[in-house]
């Protein structure tokens, strides 16, 4: 038995010895009465009776350690030009005056507190003195339009709301305080204080009696100690997209999130205290609550915050420098960064003026990533490219390549193999197990493992129905995919994805698989709209590489004949437009089922997660010219 088979094994056949090993990582005031509570399925709970902080062990602890002087946190910031190092010392100092501040402004222990800032220390700072003071909070991604804002206002009920004075988009400065004050007023819920974190291209007016500026709230105030919590007490809370209007609140508990994150940074990522860890994410998404807060922070790493983007800030090459510079060993970003970056420099020329050295392994997620991307990744950066999925609802991956572990061969276009803890299955539509190869409903069998969503805020009859209801006993992924004889699992995309063509269900992700691989193609969607013949036919859009010459007809030509030959004339792939950009939300999915709105002529809700709106706009020009709504 391997090394990883004896680990999964051992989670899956005894899951409470196994995470009371991991919880030895972390620090608790007072042990757990169990370690797992299955009295009231699907609402498992871990470590029932515990008492810690998750701001003591992911600062405070390091310090007593002797590690005051390591640096914690680096604010890389190409788009004010500056750079920023503290330490765990200074970390600590800082979130342990801010966390006095926040309770002389009237946060205790249980209440709420939204932050709405960009990428600064100061998010975290913000986030690590709620869970100081044992306040919950809830990050809302910095610049979300007024009225979605609005919405997470009167869910969350925040005392307090924290922001900063404003961002850098591009060539474009935007402030933040038009967009709350907005907010503010559109929503029921008023919230008490309003804490201005003044940046220096920027500054806020104040509103009396409600509005404070955080510089003058932390003069006045003095440090705190960590307040004990319940292990079951809720962290935060993450707002994703749901199918409905409201999004969904995610609610994420004290004491399985700090294990869990502290057990991956080992396990899946290869990283020890004292490494350079950066995940190139926006604190506002589950990947920056996870991999750029506290799983690094929990370790006892150095996590980089970066202010600025893959290309433009200043060229392609902006990541190959933030990792010499600061001698990163592991990165983690999306698929789509990697993209912009082939599209703008495909030979890897920037690469060449840097020395990463460092540099150990690439971690991909939030996305399916394409085996176009992954090789071209692969063999220009020649170190391990690692696929890996997991979910806002999960916190942390749910099928990987465990680096810690045991590292597996790729298999490109597979993120791997389950990891332990995560019970993953694939079922047809009636809920029955379907064979190796076999394409169906990925779910995970309960209990879900430490750290993954303990209900949905305000919401546990929405957490049951849009999770736990479909395939009792299982939680639902919504994602399609098969798992192939040797253990290793494909995520093919959301279940939403998958096109009926004459009765036959083909995945949009098995299409744009073979459409990437052609070499003048930087990106591609494929979604299926309305065929009044044969229910559903796919439309492909396509971004073409920087200095393409081919003429596009010739390339869709050829991209009829790929699919043709690869998946087969069932697939009816017949059109294909070529667009400048595709939309996407701001952490870089593709927003399919808009565009599916869109060709079908139907009304849709803008979403609020879109990077730009306008991109909407050309799309629908560019669908019209295929004559779509038909």
């Amino acid at each position: 038995m391997g090394a990883y088979e004896a680990v999964f094994r051992r989670s899956i056949d005894d899951p409470e010895g196994f995470w009371a090993e991991a919880a030895r990582g972390i620090d608790w005031y007072r042990k757990w009465d169990l370690v797992l509570d299955s009295s009231n399925p699907p609402f498992y709970r871990w470590f029932r009776g515990g008492e810690l902080n998750t701001c003591y062990n992911a600062v405070d602890r390091h310090v007593e350690q002797g590690r005051g002087d390591q640096t914690a946190i680096i604010h890389d910031s190409p788009v004010t030009d500056t750079i920023r190092k503290i330490t765990y010392r200074e970390l600590r100092d800082q979130v342990a005056v801010f966390a006095g501040a926040l309770r002389g402004q009237g946060v205790e222990k249980g209440d709420t507190v939204i932050i709405y800032m960009p990428m600064i220390p100061e998010a975290a700072v913000a986030m690590l003195a709620c869970a100081r003071l044992g306040a919950v909070h809830s990050v809302v991604f910095g610049g979300f339009a007024s009225n979605e804002l609005a919405i997470r206002i009167d869910h969350a009920r925040p005392k307090a709301i924290i922001i900063a004075s404003g961002a850098i988009e591009g060539k474009k400065t935007l402030a933040y305080k038009p967009l709350v004050d907005s907010a503010i007023d559109q929503s029921d819920h008023k919230p008490e204080k309003c804490i201005v974190f003044q940046r220096d291209f920027i500054a806020s007016e104040l509103k009396e009696g409600r509005d404070v500026n955080w510089s003058d709230i932390v003069a006045d105030a003095g440090p705190v100690d960590p307040v004990p919590v319940q292990a079951t007490d809720p962290l935060y809370i993450l707002y994703t997209s749901g199918t409905t209007g409201m999004p969904k609140g995610v609610m994420r508990d004290n004491g399985g999130h700090a294990v869990a994150l502290k057990w991956s940074m080992t396990n899946i990522y290869n990283v020890e205290p004292g490494d350079v860890y950066w995940a190139a994410s926006d604190v506002g998404w589950v990947v920056g609550h996870s991999y750029i807060v506290y799983g690094p922070l929990l370790h006892g790493c150095t996590t980089v915050f970066y202010e600025g983007k893959p290309i433009g800030t200043p060229d392609a090459g902006a990541f190959w420098r933030v990792i010499s510079q600061h001698k990163v060993k592991v990165l983690f970003t999306a698929p789509t960064a990697f993209r912009a970056i082939k599209k703008e420099d495909p030979d890897g020329e920037f690469l060449k003026k840097y020395d990463l050295g460092d540099f150990q392994a690439l971690f991909l997620a939030g996305e399916r990533l394409d085996p176009d991307t992954y090789h071209w990744a692969s063999d220009l950066l020649r170190v391990p490219v690692i696929d890996h999925w997991w979910q806002t609802e999960t916190a942390w991956a749910i099928v990987a390549n465990p680096m810690g572990i045991e590292q597996f061969p790729v298999k490109p276009g597979s993120p791997t193999k389950p990891v332990p803890g995560y019970d993953v299955r694939i079922l047809d539509h009636e809920g029955k197990e379907v064979e190796a190869g076999q394409e169906g409903n990925i779910v995970v069998r309960l209990p879900l493992p430490p750290g993954t969503l303990a209900t949905l805020w305000r919401n546990e009859e929405r957490f049951v129905k849009s999770y736990m209801a479909t395939f009792p006993g299982y939680y639902e992924t919504s994602d399609g995919g098969y798992i192939d004889e040797d253990g290793y699992v494909y995520v093919m995309g959301r279940m939403d994805d998958v096109i009926n063509i004459a009765g036959h269900r083909l995945s949009t992700g098995a299409m744009e698989e073979v459409i990437a691989t052609h070499p003048a193609v930087a990106e591609c969607a494929v979604f299926g709209t309305v065929d009044q013949l044969k229910g559903q036919k796919p439309i492909g859009l396509i971004v073409l590489k920087a200095g393409v010459t081919t003429d596009e007809e010739e390339i869709k030509t050829d991209l009829v004949r790929m699919i043709r030959e690869q998946i087969g004339p069932i697939a009816c792939y017949r059109e294909t437009a070529v667009v400048k950009r595709l939309p996407k939300t701001r952490s870089g999915k593709i927003l399919r089922g808009t565009l599916r709105a869109i060709a079908a002529g139907k009304e849709y809700r803008m979403p609020s997660t879109i990077d730009d709106p306008t991109v909407l706009e050309e799309i629908t020009e560019d669908l019209k010219k295929l004559g779509y709504p038909a």
